[in-house]
């Protein structure tokens, strides 16, 4: 009897967005795990590799290519920049739907993509039928699409933070938004990293990419997107000394009709039937450690009536609604089933 299961294949499942792709689709009840691809660890059992998996995946690491991808229904490409452009064509002629996790598919514009990832876009008529894969934001598209760019972490949470606002034209642009953002080591991925080596990383912050980090351009142009203006951004980045979660705080001048405005009940409306955007209850302070493990961002509202702006503080777990869980959920719309399945995951506490 023919599986009605959904046919899946990872590209590149040995990092953390891969191990957390694969924890969250081995239990996921409409999935079917059928290729695992590593052109360096082919042949080793996946659970060699990831003892938590063990007794949840039962397949090996196969190379990519020999892999038969083209018998997959979705294939998510969990891999370095560069490499989903390379194949999304023989796999799209194949009916395989593609989403994938780096940047490939996430600017529309090809030259801010090759400044920013130093690499031409080799295919840009499939770039153009993309879609940016936040659900909250771009559902409708989402459902048909064949390709999906998978958001950044940072992005997730600056934009989410911020739709509501520019939604309703409740922006003054003559300051900048400013985001100060902050992520744990997983971020950087699963290499060998001075950097990221417990000695260098723990008991210690920094900030990164002050100069220009890759998420720059890609929040810019979403913002633009959702504002319908050009406008000033300002992120930094810093490393906090903890493997996974995201903290943004954000800033941004309100518009005048947005001063005397219940900006707490605009987001509660906005987002009151969105499973995974929690808006938290005026005055709150949202930390990593509520949404460790979950497809869970938290938003909470501060105004700062004084000088007429509002702070938002946005927290996500940067590998699961910044990553892998956020791809899932763009995998159940895009073949119809209920957005949460196989999410329904309660956040790790302590």
């Amino acid at each position: 009897m023919a599986s009605n299961k959904i046919k899946v294949g990872i590209v590149g499942g040995t990092g953390y967005t891969g191990v957390e792709l694969l924890r969250l689709l081995a239990i996921h009840p409409d999935v079917e795990l059928t290729a695992i691809t590593s052109r360096g660890e082919a042949g080793m059992p996946v659970a060699d590799m990831f003892p938590s998996l063990r007794g949840y995946v039962d397949l090996a690491f196969t190379d990519p290519a020999t892999s038969n991808l083209n018998a997959c229904d979705v294939v998510f490409f969990a891999t370095p920049h560069g490499v989903a452009m390379s194949q999304a064509q023989a796999l799209l002629a194949a009916g395989v739907k593609v989403i994938d996790l780096a940047a490939d598919f996430r600017l529309q514009d090809t030259a801010v993509f090759e400044k920013w990832y130093k690499m031409p876009h080799s295919c840009p008529d499939i770039l153009s039928h993309a879609v940016y894969g936040i659900p909250e934001l771009n559902r409708e598209q989402i459902k048909s699409a064949q390709v999906i760019g998978n958001p950044g972490c940072y992005p997730t949470t600056v934009l989410l933070g911020l739709a509501p606002l520019l939604e309703q034209g409740l922006v003054d642009f003559s300051a900048p938004i400013i985001a100060d953002s902050k992520s744990g080591v997983s971020g950087a991925g699963r290499k060998a990293e001075v950097a990221t080596l417990f000695a260098e990383s723990s008991d210690s912050m920094k900030a990164y990419g002050v100069a220009g980090h890759r998420h720059h351009p890609e929040i810019h142009a979403q913002l633009t997107q959702l504002a319908k203006v050009d406008l000033q951004f300002i992120f930094v980045p810093h490393l906090i000394p903890m493997i996974r979660g995201m903290l943004s705080t954000i800033y941004v001048k309100l518009a005048p009709q947005a001063k005397d405005m219940d900006l707490q009940a605009l987001y509660e409306g906005r987002y009151r039937h969105e499973r995974f955007v929690d808006v938290m209850p005026a005055g709150s302070l949202p930390e990593t450690r509520s949404v460790r493990g979950s497809n869970q961002i938290r938003i909470a509202l501060h105004k700062q009536a004084e000088a007429g702006y509002l702070t938002l503080v946005v927290v996500q777990d940067n590998l699961v609604k910044g990553a892998a869980g956020q791809a899932v959920q763009n995998m159940n719309i895009m073949f119809g089933l209920p957005e949460a399945t196989g999410l329904q995951v309660v956040p790790l506490l302590p």
